[in-house]
């Protein structure tokens, strides 16, 4: 004769309708097909917002030189640039054809005594969805100031970058403490 199951000697399990398990089952199929419609959901929302994915859009305004003071050559200039993409980007250099010699990317340092020179920087982060100001006070282009410029001049400089490819922009000639 055989015995059902449920009551085998040293079986303790209550039986379980047929039914239950079904229901148990399908929660547990449930679980993980609801998270994963979830996650497409909000991945959905995300791309169809632009955000997923979309690469660096570089705007590059209030370029601005300063108009060096007596005989020396020596300036600064200064930009905004924003990212308004969803991947970062990097500023590799600055090129003018005005300034004599060579534009350099660099920042502002103080040494002992009240002294300022310019630290060369190789490349500058520009964050997807944001930006960096150019100052005096830390992220600066140095070039040489050609003889003839004058308050108001337009200096023509272009902008590289390793994603935004060549930025062209002009920058006003101001006097150090002028706003463009």
């Amino acid at each position: 004769m055989t015995v059902p199951m449920a009551r085998r000697e040293g079986d303790r399990r209550p039986r379980r309708p047929a039914g239950r398990r079904v229901a148990d089952g399908l929660l547990a199929v449930l679980a993980p097909v609801a998270a994963c419609a979830v996650a497409l959901g909000v991945l959905t929302t995300w791309v169809t917002s632009g955000a997923a994915g979309s690469p660096a859009r570089i705007a590059v305004t209030d370029g601005r030189v300063f108009l060096p003071y007596g005989d020396v050559r020596d300036t600064a200039a200064f930009f905004r640039i924003t990212n308004s993409g969803g991947a970062d980007d990097r500023l590799l250099k600055v090129t003018s054809t005005a300034g004599g010699g060579a534009a350099t990317l660099s920042r502002h340092r103080m040494s002992g005594g009240r002294a300022a020179y310019a630290q060369p920087v190789d490349s500058v982060r520009v964050p997807a969805g944001g930006g960096l100001a150019m100052s005096p006070y830390g992220l600066d282009v140095t070039l040489w100031a050609q003889p003839g410029w004058r308050t108001g001049d337009l200096v023509p400089f272009t902008l590289h970058f390793e994603h935004g490819g060549r930025i062209e922009v002009p920058a006003v000639v101001v006097r150090p403490g002028e706003h463009a």
